[in-house]
């Protein structure tokens, strides 16, 4: 019976009913009860009667002539008729919560155990008492080691999450990179080309080189030279290299933006304009964005805030990328940032699909998503949430079914900056999460 309240039981002789008060005091003065508040009165067929306590008796005798006069009388007559009773089969808990609710103070007796009604054993409060706190100290390192594996289980879902981001990412980038390196490469073939005609012309002209006279060498150049005019041009070999200059200039924009994005030149907490946070998630989701959906930017003047800028860079690209998701065809993402009060706020509204509130309800739990299966983990919004309350921040959401959906973003200004923020009246915000 491992848990129950049998591994307390004392098998403690019980006393009749009919016991006289001068021998339950003799008892009380032996060796092995010296540790025990209380023994139990118990009938000839076990039953339990009642208990009768040291205090009972010190309170009898210090009465003027108590030993004399209630030396002799029955414990029945003195004894306490509703006592502690804990059955054999109840957990240490149970045993707990029992003896909480019915013990007096002081503590004056133990407990009696006891079995189908009759009576099994005495249980000391002392040792119910070391029971339950060696048992939650146990509980504790339970949880504290539970909450050690949910910490790490939680870093490894946040770190999957990461990846799936990067891997769309990737594959955006790759498509992007992909456009102008193809005609960075061609317009190098092509000028490749016409540098070998324009050394056809070089070689022609070149004196060690030339097997006939003058003439000849000159009427071999100006065919040469003809032939590359013809064929490629100096402008047009020119157009081309200004072509091959923009295209690398863009490759070169891309991955000065990724690398903004992900900040991993950077301390962890640094000055961050959020604008620009936007900005730079804008530009890693483009490939979801573009010939489909007009970008609306409303920007404010707004002090930089102290933030994780990658951290706050994956939020917006979670809510950018939904918002796209979220757009069936052509649509529209407005974006705002603006000063309230003492936070630097974000808002990012799309013409999508919009949500139920029964749906709204549950976005920010872990796992949750309205996405087909393989499309997504669930996690992006709960990550996001976790991330901005981490930061000191809230985000809220509104939304109405076939007319979009908004998220706003509140992170606080430091203390200097939010002294010279301008905060203006704005509309009141959504329903809080965070």
């Amino acid at each position: 019976m491992e848990g129950t309240i049998a591994g307390l039981s004392a098998s403690i002789e019980a006393i009749p009913p009919e016991l006289a008060i001068s021998e339950v005091s003799n008892l009380f003065l032996s060796d092995a009860l010296q540790d025990i508040l209380s023994l139990p009165v118990v009938l000839e067929d076990g039953r339990i009667a009642g208990s009768i306590s040291r205090y009972q008796l010190m309170r009898i005798f210090f009465r003027p002539y108590g030993r004399e006069l209630f030396g002799k009388r029955p414990v029945r007559s003195f004894m306490n008729t509703t006592p502690l009773i804990v059955a054999l089969d109840q957990s240490i808990e149970q045993a707990a919560q029992h003896v909480t609710r019915h013990i007096t103070a002081p503590v004056t007796e133990d407990f009696i155990v006891s079995h189908e009604g009759r009576y099994h054993g005495i249980g000391r409060v002392i040792d119910l008492l070391q029971a339950m706190e060696a048992r939650v100290r146990r509980h504790s390192q339970e949880l504290s080691q539970a909450y050690g594996r949910l910490k790490a289980s939680q870093g490894q879902l946040i770190q999957s999450e990461k990846m799936a981001s990067l891997g769309q990412m990737v594959a955006g980038l790759a498509h992007e990179i992909n456009t102008p390196l193809g005609y960075v490469r061609n317009n190098v073939e092509l000028v490749n080309a016409a540098l070998n005609a324009a050394g056809d012309a070089i070689r022609a002209l070149n004196p060690d080189a030339s097997t006939g006279d003058d003439a000849d060498t000159l009427d071999e150049a100006r065919r040469y030279a003809l032939a590359f005019e013809q064929e490629y041009g100096l402008e047009d070999t020119a157009g081309l290299l200004e072509d091959t200059l923009y295209g690398v200039r863009q490759i070169s924009e891309l991955v000065s933006n990724l690398k903004t994005f992900s900040r991993l030149d950077q301390a962890k907490l640094a000055a961050a304009s959020i604008s620009e946070c936007l900005d730079s998630a804008l530009m890693i989701a483009r490939h979801l964005l573009k010939d489909r959906i007009e970008i609306v930017k409303q920007y404010d003047e707004t002090p930089l805030i102290e933030c994780s800028p990658s951290q706050i860079n994956q939020v917006f690209l979670n809510l950018i990328t939904n918002a796209a998701q979220a757009i069936d065809g052509n649509g529209r993402i407005t974006l705002r940032t603006y000063v309230e009060e003492s936070h630097v706020v974000a808002s990012l509204q799309d013409t999508g699909s919009g949500m139920a509130p029964e749906l709204m309800k549950r976005i920010f739990d872990p796992f949750f998503t309205t996405k087909d299966v393989g499309q997504g983990t669930g996690l992006g919004l709960s990550i996001s949430y976790q991330i901005i309350k981490q930061h000191g921040g809230q985000i809220r959401v509104a939304s109405k079914p076939g007319k979009g959906t908004r998220f706003t973003i509140r992170l606080p200004i430091p203390t200097a900056a939010a002294n010279t923020a301008d905060g203006s009246d704005r509309p009141p915000m959504e329903a809080s999460h965070g």
